[in-house]
């Protein structure tokens, strides 16, 4: 007779604890952090692609990235002045809303700035985004790009899915009429966003905005409309052995 198969037990309390490890990690690597780095900027990013992100990190390889729970990383700063790990660190935890990421640095504020702004990439918008020019694809043979390139023919049917009026004509996919995919300002849908990748038209921009820094002296700024001017919002009175 066959064996009969055992049934297998997961035990739920150790995916806990894998999951309760993984967050006493970073907590631990964002306290080394504070410790070792002058610098705790939040960023957010535009457009978000983890292929740029890389990019960025990459550029700046003697920094450290945190892009993960903000609570984990609210908690391993602190989220009150009695918490705190430093002066005015619950400060950065307050800011850490929406996708939002931390970057540790030694780099100087103007430094780190034009580290930052320096860096942006075009990408193909998505579902959601709003079409920042129209696109209007001319009667006769479907082409794309400044090269005028031809479709392959066995397009066609994916073409005509996502609501383009095509049809093959001598082997060649041709659509009768000027054919509108979006408006500036329109909203885009799946099939718009799907149709804009296939004729490489990128609307969107991968960019880092930088929200907030602090400083280890305990200054934290935080940086107006993400613009190049910025508000003190609170920096205690240090000497200057404190400062060195």
């Amino acid at each position: 007779m066959p064996k009969a198969k055992r049934v297998k037990v997961v035990e739920l309390t150790k995916t806990k604890s894998k999951k309760k490890d993984g967050r006493k990690q970073i907590m631990a690597s964002v306290n080394d952090a504070v410790a070792e780095y002058d610098y705790v900027w939040v960023f957010s990013v535009e457009n978000m692609r983890n292929q740029y992100l890389k990019k960025v990190r990459k550029s700046m390889d003697t920094s450290r990235f945190f892009f993960g729970s903000n609570k984990v990383m609210a908690k391993a700063l602190g989220n009150t002045p009695e918490e705190e790990l430093k002066d005015n660190l619950h400060k950065i935890s307050e800011s850490l809303v929406g996708d939002v990421g931390l970057v540790f640095t030694n780099l100087q504020v103007e430094d780190a700035k034009k580290a930052f702004d320096s860096f942006q990439e075009d990408d193909y918008a998505r579902a959601g985004n709003v079409a920042t020019y129209q696109v209007v694809i001319p009667a006769g043979e479907v082409v794309r790009g400044y090269s005028q390139d031809k479709f392959p023919n066995n397009m066609e049917p994916q073409l005509r899915e996502l609501g383009m009026p095509t049809r093959l004509k001598q082997g060649k996919i041709t659509i009768d009429s000027d054919y509108v995919i979006c408006n500036k300002g329109d909203k885009l849908t799946p099939q718009q966003a799907n149709l804009l990748k296939h004729f490489w038209e990128k609307m969107a921009i991968f960019k880092v905005q930088l929200v907030a820094y602090w400083h280890k002296s305990g200054e934290f700024v935080k940086l107006q409309n993400n613009q190049d001017s910025a508000e003190e919002i609170s920096s205690p009175e240090v000497s200057d052995e404190e400062m060195d």
